[in-house]
């Protein structure tokens, strides 16, 4: 149940507003503070529209749009003007809240990074995205692994952004860490929408793990995004979809006591547990080796498919950028 999108909340409920944000079009540092103002004026509705509501959540490239503009004028510091506006409307509004920023790297290529703020304004979470979208994306690979922080009501919450959801292995260490809430942040295009849905469920149901999953919408005169944020409970039945509408804040009631009572009591299909305990029935406390050859291969760094030497995209000059010439030093 979602509570009737959250209006009737419950004693262990956490309310969660997603906002498929109208996608922007920024590309001067005036359009930037303009867009951090909007931003900052949509926290106001959400607290608005459900009184109860405990967590907003905006979806990746709030800020920026989809343009991929790497431009330093408008490229934002961790404790920049715009996470401070982000800051003040969380204190104002008594509101956790979810933001998106193009982070400045003196070192190379911008962060694309996720922030969770709680409703005194306090940084609670810091991402950087692991997987940018590539070739699409110029973005830096994340080098803060995948925190998490506890949230409002009992609550445990962890962040990936977009791309980040097609690997199994980001919502499995979401879990694997504690979370019980996976937020999913995203400037997708309707291309993705099948693949969307489908790995939200398919995280939510095999981590038992809420999943809250929110894109852009509407068109920047370029692309359009799809809008359709997704709260998905975690047998994997979605509790709320949204649609293509600009600016609509779609709710929920999420029960966070609820997640961890499946994940203490299930016996069938506790597959967070059971990946690491393989056929308890047989074996006592189950096999705890890893006979997964690509998670050793990684390890060792030496990762490499049968087909490696036939993939054709292995840069990004297909979408215009030059072929990087930095090693990766994590």
């Amino acid at each position: 149940m979602s509570g009737l999108g959250g209006l009737n909340k419950s004693d262990n409920g956490v309310v969660l507003g997603m906002v498929q944000l109208q996608l922007p079009n920024v590309e001067t540092p005036e359009q930037l503070a303009a867009q951090t103002r909007r931003v900052c004026d949509l926290v106001g509705k959400a607290r608005r529209q459900i009184p109860g509501m405990d967590l907003v959540v905006f979806p990746e490239y709030c800020l920026h749009g989809l343009s991929m503009n790497t431009d330093p004028a408008i490229m934002c510091k961790a404790d920049g003007p715009e996470v401070q506006a982000f800051q003040a409307a969380c204190r104002e509004h008594a509101i956790w809240g979810c933001f998106s920023i193009m982070e400045c790297n003196p070192d190379g290529m911008p962060y694309n990074t996720g922030l969770i703020i709680d409703d005194q304004g306090e940084v609670k979470l810091f991402y950087r995205k692991l997987h940018p979208w590539v070739p699409v994306e110029p973005w830096e690979p994340g080098n803060l692994g995948i925190p998490v922080c506890e949230g409002p009501n009992g609550s445990t919450l962890a962040l990936i952004i977009c791309h980040d959801g097609m690997f199994p292995e980001m919502a499995r260490e979401c879990a694997y860490k504690g979370a019980n809430i996976m937020l999913r942040t995203a400037g997708y295009t309707a291309p993705i929408r099948h693949s969307w849905k489908i790995t939200n469920q398919a995280n939510a149901f095999c981590n038992l793990m809420v999943t809250a999953n929110v894109c852009l919408a509407g068109t920047d005169g370029t692309f359009n995004s799809m809008g359709e944020g997704m709260i998905v409970n975690f047998d994997g039945v979605p509790l709320v979809e949204g649609n293509g509408l600009a600016d609509e804040i779609i709710t929920a009631e999420v029960r966070p006591d609820l997640v961890d009572e499946a994940r203490e009591t299930w016996g069938v299909e506790n597959n967070i547990y059971q990946f690491g305990h393989r056929g308890y029935v047989a074996v006592k406390g189950g096999a705890q080796d890893c006979p997964y050859t690509y998670m050793h291969d990684m390890v060792e760094q030496r990762y490499r498919l049968p087909w490696e030497d036939r993939v054709r995209v292995t840069d990004g000059t297909s979408c215009g950028f030059p072929v990087p010439e930095r090693t990766y030093r994590g």
